[in-house]
This record gives structure tokens, sequence and C-alpha cells, in this order.
């Protein structure tokens, strides 16, 4: 077992033998989201850790987009739970480039994009796969695409 899926189970145990419901069933939700990505395909296998932070990414920004969801179809309450379980799983994850630093590594790779050849909207291709290696996990793919279209429109 991977060393963050076995602090996901420990936690789960924890949360557990305190009674904390969100904490327990938030934990339990991405454990088997882990398992279910491990048992996808034609054999089963054991992921890895960056493997097991890709998981743990995509339900937390399910919880996010589930809470704006919940937000404006009025219904505070599961917004405001969904939210607790996105901060909660957010812990698990390295932490996320700010604006000032994601511009200024997006900006390079803009740079890089120009001198090998790529100009103006098209060069969105060339510029992200530059750019998604070095964020990756510390920024939202939506994220990095917004601050690439700014900087290629100029």
């Amino acid at each position: 077992m991977t060393t963050l899926k076995a602090k996901l189970q420990d936690d789960l145990n924890a949360a557990i033998k305190e009674r904390d419901e969100l904490r327990s069933s938030t934990l339990r939700l991405t454990l088997t989201a882990i398992t279910k990505e491990e048992v996808s395909g034609t054999t089963k296998r054991e992921l890895s850790d960056d493997e097991v932070q890709k998981v743990i990414a995509k339900e937390a920004k399910k919880r996010r987009e589930a809470a704006e969801a919940f937000a404006q179809g009025g219904r505070t309450e599961s917004a405001e739970r969904e939210k607790a379980e996105g901060v909660l799983l957010d812990a698990y994850l390295p932490k996320q480039l700010g604006d000032d630093e994601l511009e200024q590594i997006v900006a390079a790779a803009v740079a890089e994009a120009k001198a090998a050849g790529a100009e103006g909207p098209r060069a969105m291709g060339a510029v992200m796969k530059i750019v998604n290696p070095k964020v990756a996990g510390q920024a939202e793919g939506g994220r990095v695409a917004a601050v690439v279209k700014k900087l290629l429109a100029g």
C-alpha cells in the first residue's frame, strides 16, 4: 500500500473512532474512488502516490463543482457540506500555486513556445504541453488554460 493511501486509511480509522461523520464519510468515498481506479482496466494494480493524488484532486474538484451547483440551486446546507468535504480533501494535496507564480510559469512557457515558432491563440496546445508537467497537481487545468489564453491574447 502506498504511503498516501495508508495515511488516508489511518485517518479514516481515527475519524471513525472519533465519530467524526464528515471526515469518515469523505475519506470512505475517496478510498472507494482509489480502489475503483486500481481495479479499472484489465488487471488490478497498486496506484503510486502520484496517481492517488490525482484521484484525490479529482474528488476535491467534484466537491467544489457540487457545492457550486447546490449553491445555485438554493440548497445552502448541501453546498456547505460539499465545501467542507473539499477543504478536507485539499489537506491531502500539495499546496496550490498562487496566481503570480502560475503566471510566471506560463509566461516562461509562452516565451519558449514563441521561440519555437508558435504564435497567437493557435499556440495554446504547444504552451499547455510545456506548462502541464511543471504545474501538475499544483493548479487546476481550467485555471492554467485561462492564464495561457490571457497571455497569448496579449
